[in-house]
């Protein structure tokens, strides 16, 4: 049987003695964690060795011995190393031994108790593997991507013995706290030998963070409990509050930093990881309002815009005005219908001229306006975006009155000729029962259904203009609001902090191992050396991407298109209800 011997890269230049660590019996490995100086004495090991297993919950014991051979061979050291195997007895026993001045490696695994078959041999191949503890204690193994069916197997206990390490070395962290300079009864060589890592802003930092964290909590549940208050719940203020996208991102926005700043510590890496993912996407998000702020207030931006904003409105009613005038005349020199043709462009004119009279009356005001909304980047660039998404909503609101008029006239003439279609055929809609039923018509009712289809048919293609003209308008506004909500989604749900991690300390986030071989001979033990491969990018953003606010409803294209050809509203003030005849 062939053992795996994971030994620590920085006990390679120990002094001689005891290896202690955990034994994996499923996976026939053998994990060193650091090795035990002379002199000690025995009865003192194994009680750190029993404090260690108590706080860690791992079953560390000592595996073997070892000798580094700095000098002369000294008989005595060997002999004695050699019964201590009587004192600590672990089957099956390791024997590590370096070469004086050579890179060459002896080891061997022994069983102290009679083999049970006579064929069996009292020693196991051992292959020596060497990793990094450091690296390998601060890394978080991740699962493996999906593979074939014929390749799981061989993957998951793969990954399973790799786990056993990762987390053998990660919960016996306790044992890493003891340096040499420590007076204590046993001396030990680890990856902390030469010193504790340590950093006294870290200490202050997390002495502080207890207070601030518990001031911050109590602040906003107070804000929670106001933003709950049943003033808000009322139909105006509940309806306005659910449309808003300032007040969606706001409202996440309050969630995020409520987690953030939580007095409750994290239970596992994951949480731990959404909470630094939650604070650095808030700190860069404000991070880049304020530089939004910055620019708005320099060089009085604001005023320049404001004094811009109105005749830009004009210029947009001034352009729907002669489309208006063109669709009322013979648009790309269709036979429209005379007088509903006149009556809706009319219709539409009137709306242009109330919406202009409305922008003069706000003009004074839009400057102070703009200049809250540049204030409230200190919030965030996010809520900036969705401050100006909902300003973009206000001032496209006769685009989008206009597209409600075309599509109601235009699904109310699609569904009057549908139900007349089923007219001609005998069929009827069941509303009780939805679904389409048989039915017999008399010759007046079979006359007057004649009649009305005739009429809707031929008013359809004037109705159906200008539905598909607002319609374009309106996409064209709704394709706007949509890239700002991507880009709201894009920087609430990025995982900066872990990508990070993954570009300065790539061994953070591991997706598994790669060996490299060091010693390969005839006579000598395999030498390998463990290194960790990084998690890649595309991973990393999606395992630990975080939940957007969600601030509006999505449609596949399917869906979209069909709303459309039949006239129903899209997003964002409908959603899709019954069908009804």
């Amino acid at each position: 049987m062939v053992l795996k011997a994971f030994f620590p890269t920085c006990c390679a230049s120990a002094d001689s003695g005891l290896l202690v660590g955990r034994w994996v019996p499923e996976q026939s490995s053998a994990v060193v964690l650091a090795v035990v100086h002379f002199p000690f004495i025995p009865i003192q090991v194994k009680e750190l060795l029993a404090q260690v297993q108590q706080v860690s919950q791992v079953g560390v014991a000592v595996l073997g011995t070892w000798y580094h051979r700095r000098q002369e061979p000294k008989e005595s050291l060997g002999h004695f190393l050699e019964g201590l195997g009587a004192i600590f007895s672990h089957e099956p026993w390791l024997q590590l031994c370096r070469e004086r001045g050579s890179k060459f490696w002896s080891c061997k695994a022994t069983h102290q108790q009679v083999p049970t078959s006579p064929g069996a041999p009292s020693e196991d191949q051992v292959m020596l593997i060497f990793y990094d503890q450091r690296k390998v204690l601060l890394s978080q193994l991740h699962p493996p991507a999906a593979l074939p069916d014929n390749q799981a197997g061989d993957a998951t206990a793969s990954a399973k013995g790799l786990a056993a390490v990762f987390d053998t070395v990660a919960r016996s962290e306790v044992l890493f706290r003891s340096d040499r300079f420590d007076e204590g009864p046993v001396r030990l060589s680890h990856w902390q030998s030469e010193g504790v890592e340590a950093s006294i802003l870290v200490e202050l930092a997390k002495r502080a963070s207890g207070p601030i964290c518990l001031l911050l909590t109590c602040l906003l549940s107070l804000v929670s409990a106001a933003s709950a208050c049943r003033v808000f719940k009322l139909w105006p203020l509940s309806f306005i509050w659910s449309k808003l996208s300032t007040c969606e991102q706001l409202r996440y926005r309050l969630e995020q930093l409520t987690l953030i700043f939580s007095t409750q510590k994290a239970e596992n890496p994951s949480q731990l990881m959404r909470k630094a993912n939650m604070l650095v996407s808030v700190l860069f998000d404000v991070a880049l309002g304020l530089t939004l702020l910055s620019w708005l207030h320099g060089k009085d931006r604001i005023e320049q815009l404001a004094d811009a904003l109105v005749p830009v409105a004009d210029r947009v009613a001034e352009e729907l005005q002669h489309l208006l005038q063109w669709l009322m005349g013979a648009p790309a020199g269709l036979k429209m219908n005379r007088a509903l043709d006149q009556v809706l462009g009319r219709f539409f004119l009137y709306h242009i001229h109330l919406w202009i009279s409305y922008i003069h009356l706000m003009s004074p005001f839009i400057e102070r306006i703009l200049w809250h909304v540049g204030l409230s980047a200190c919030l965030g660039l996010t809520v900036a975006l969705s401050i100006l998404s909902d300003i973009i909503a206000l001032l496209t609101f006769h685009i989008y009155c206009f597209y409600v008029y075309g599509a109601r006239l235009y699904c109310l003439k699609i569904c009057g000729l549908s139900s007349l279609w089923r007219l001609f055929r005998g069929k009827k809609w069941n509303v009780l029962r939805q679904r389409v039923d048989s039915c017999s018509y008399d010759l007046d009712q079979l006359f007057i259904g004649t009649l009305l289809f005739t009429v809707l048919v031929f008013l359809l293609p004037t109705t159906a203009l200008y539905y598909l003209v607002f319609t374009l308008l309106r996409l064209l506004v709704v394709t706007v609001q949509g890239l700002i909500h991507l880009l709201v989604d894009l920087i609430n749900s990025l995982p900066l902090y872990a990508l990070g991690l993954r570009f300065c300390r790539p061994y953070r986030l591991a997706a598994g191992v790669k060996f490299r071989v060091l010693e390969h001979e005839a006579g000598r033990p395999l030498r390998l050396l463990m290194q960790i491969n990084p998690l890649p990018y595309s991973r990393v953003v999606h395992t630990y991407r975080l939940p957007s606010c969600g601030c509006h409803p999505k449609h596949s294209w399917g869906s979209l298109c069909r709303k459309l050809f039949f006239g129903e509203l899209i997003y964002p003030w409908r959603q899709r209800g019954n069908k009804q005849d």
